[in-house]
C-alpha cells in the first residue's frame, strides 16, 4: 500500500486506529475511490461501444430477402451488451398481421441458452467471429434447426443476419434479412 505521511492507506482504513485520518488523507481516499468508479464506468461504456450490434434494428423489407416467403410486414430487434454476450428482444409483425415477440440472454461461450418466443427453437447458443461478425445455432429439443450469421457493417449503420434451416413445417428456409439501425 502507498505511504500516506507515516501511516499507510490500510492503516488510516483501518478501523482498529485511533489515529484516524487527517484532511489530506481524506481528500486522497475519496480522490482514489472517484478514480476506481469512473474508470469502471468508462471500461463498461467502451465494452458496449466496441460492439456495434448493440442497438435497436429495423427491418429494411425492399433490400430483405425470404425463401421461402411470404415476408413479415416489419420487425424490430434490439441487442444489449450482458457481460460477454447479448441480451436480445425483437418484435415482428407476420405476414398476416399477428405479433410475435422472441427474448433470449446468451454468452459467446458456444453453450446453450434458453430462447423464448419460437416454436421452431428453444434454445440459442453464440460465437464472436469479430468485433462486426456473429454466429447462432439455434435447437429445438437438442436438434439443430437453424444457423445464423450477423454482420454488422464497418459504419455501423446495416446489419445484414442471414440464416438457414427448418421452419416449423419442416421446410428449407434461407433468408437475408436487412436491418438499419434506430
Amino acid at each position: 500500500m502507498p505511504e500516506i505521511g507515516q501511516t499507510t492507506l490500510l492503516t488510516c482504513l483501518s478501523q482498529q486506529s485511533n489515529r484516524g485520518c487527517s484532511m489530506k488523507q481524506s481528500r486522497w481516499i475519496i480522490y482514489a475511490v472517484a478514480v476506481l468508479i469512473v474508470g469502471f464506468a468508462g471500461l463498461t461504456l467502451l465494452a458496449q461501444a466496441t460492439d456495434p450490434l448493440i442497438g435497436t434494428w429495423e427491418l429494411n423489407l425492399a433490400k430483405s430477402k425470404y425463401d421461402p416467403g411470404p415476408p413479415p410486414k416489419s420487425a424490430t430487434w434490439k441487442y444489449e451488451a450482458v457481460g460477454n454476450g447479448l441480451k436480445y428482444s425483437g418484435k415482428t409483425v407476420n405476414a398476416d398481421g399477428t405479433t410475435s415477440d422472441a427474448t433470449w440472454t446468451a454468452y459467446f461461450d458456444g453453450k446453450d441458452y434458453p430462447y423464448i418466443g419460437s416454436l421452431n427453437i428453444d434454445t440459442i447458443s453464440l460465437k464472436r467471429i469479430d468485433r462486426y461478425n456473429t454466429e447462432g445455432t439455434f435447437k429445438k429439443a437438442g436438434k439443430v434447426t437453424d444457423h445464423g450469421k450477423r454482420v454488422v457493417s464497418q459504419d455501423g449503420k446495416v446489419y445484414t443476419y442471414t440464416n438457414e434451416g427448418i421452419n416449423a413445417q419442416g421446410k428449407p428456409v434461407k433468408n437475408v434479412q436487412v436491418f438499419d439501425k434506430k
